[in-house]
């Protein structure tokens, strides 16, 4: 291989409301938007921790093919009970956390797209570390 894969960048989502997914993205789950070039399509651009984004593009209109054992795209958290607190605090539906048979613990949940996403947390819960 001639070249160096640094770390994945971004991720994007055709959607097909780019407003009603900013409002679930930036108000139900609270990430921070970015700034975005002048595309000449409708989009919107969020941080998804440190030098990571997650790009929403307009125009969907085929139905979304996601699942928690397809395709879907996950992200690390530190507490995993504390995501799934504020979730419910908004009103979010999602799936129970449960745990990995490698000890890591999942929560999914569905955008107004049906995209499926996955917050993970590698490491023990805060409440269960002594």
């Amino acid at each position: 291989m001639n070249f160096i894969i640094l770390g994945l960048q971004h991720v994007a989502l055709h959607v097909a409301d780019v407003a009603a997914s900013v409002n679930f993205y930036q108000n139900k789950l609270g990430l921070l938007p970015l700034p975005r070039p002048a595309f000449d399509f409708d989009g919107a651009w969020f941080a998804l921790g440190p030098g990571r984004e997650l790009h929403l593009l307009e125009g969907r209109r085929e139905k979304v093919h996601s699942h928690s054992r397809g395709n879907h795209f996950a992200v690390e958290v530190a507490d995993i009970q504390a995501v799934a607190q504020h979730l419910e605090q908004q009103g979010v539906a999602h799936r129970p956390v449960k745990q990995r048979p490698d000890g890591a613990w999942q929560l999914f949940l569905e955008d107004p797209d049906g995209h499926v996403l996955e917050f993970c947390q590698l490491t023990p819960p805060v409440s269960e570390k002594k």
